[in-house]
């Protein structure tokens, strides 16, 4: 005779396996509804809908070249970091690369660092080559560069040392110098709500330790601070563009 051990473990036995059927039938419905729903920004009759990523890609900036359009975005302490979009219309968006396989330096990032890493970087074409300068708030502020942004990136090159500095902006002028604009974070340099310029030579390899608030917010009423700026020179003027928070002013030039 069958005891009743042998009975409770075969009603939990078909208990689980009835469950894991359940499971898998759920997933693969799930499966189906996500892959049927996947968003679409393109509406397919020469309109859109925003947003156009529906993912987390903060901080992003793009470069055109040759009617291309290039972006990369903020990466914190992800690895690969420093995500490669590729679009011909900027409404659709291909992942095609990471230009930044691990974090540097390693020993370092061995350890979780949420919310450090990588904040807003820019990505420019100079030189026939693709650029990005990117911050590290606890290091300072890297350069990485190819000719091809589907393939490899160089090894990324720590071109200005210290804490605080942020959201580097180059700027290679029609005269044949080069600027490298950067905010600051408080959390670690003490202070923000300034813009600074700083010469650098042609190629990044050199940065100079003097440097120019050229935007400061306690002059501007309602300024807290200034992020993610971009610096340009358009028809003889040198344009900054930033985001102020808690203000309607975005942007200034000189």
């Amino acid at each position: 005779m069958l005891s009743n051990k042998y009975y409770f473990y075969l009603a939990l036995f078909l208990a689980c396996l009835s469950s894991s059927l359940g499971y898998a039938k759920e997933s693969k419905l799930l499966s189906s509804t996500h892959t049927q729903s996947s968003w679409q920004a393109d509406l397919g009759n020469g309109e859109y809908k925003n947003p156009i990523l529906h993912a987390d890609y903060s901080d992003p900036d793009v470069v055109t070249v040759n009617g291309d359009y290039y972006m990369t975005a903020s990466s914190f302490n992800s690895a690969p970091g420093l995500p490669i979009l590729h679009s011909t219309d900027l409404v659709n968006w291909q992942l095609i690369n990471y230009a930044l396989p691990i974090q540097l330096p390693q020993e370092h990032f061995a350890k979780v660092q949420h919310g450090n890493g990588v904040w807003a970087p820019t990505i420019r074409f100079h030189d026939n080559k693709f650029w990005i300068f990117y911050p590290d708030p606890d290091f300072g502020i890297y350069v990485t560069t190819t000719d091809d942004p589907a393939g490899t990136w160089s090894t990324p090159q720590l071109i200005l040392a210290g804490k605080g500095l942020i959201d580097p902006a180059p700027l290679w002028d029609d005269n044949g110098k080069a600027y490298l604009a950067h905010a600051w974070a408080k959390s670690r340099a003490g202070f923000n709500n300034v813009l600074t310029l700083r010469e650098m030579k042609d190629d990044a390899s050199w940065v100079s330790d003097k440097f120019t608030h050229i935007v400061d917010g306690k002059n501007h009423p309602g300024y807290r601070t200034i992020e993610g700026p971009k610096f340009y020179k358009r028809n003889g003027y040198y344009v900054s563009a930033q985001l102020n928070p808690h203000t309607n002013i975005n942007a200034t030039y000189a």
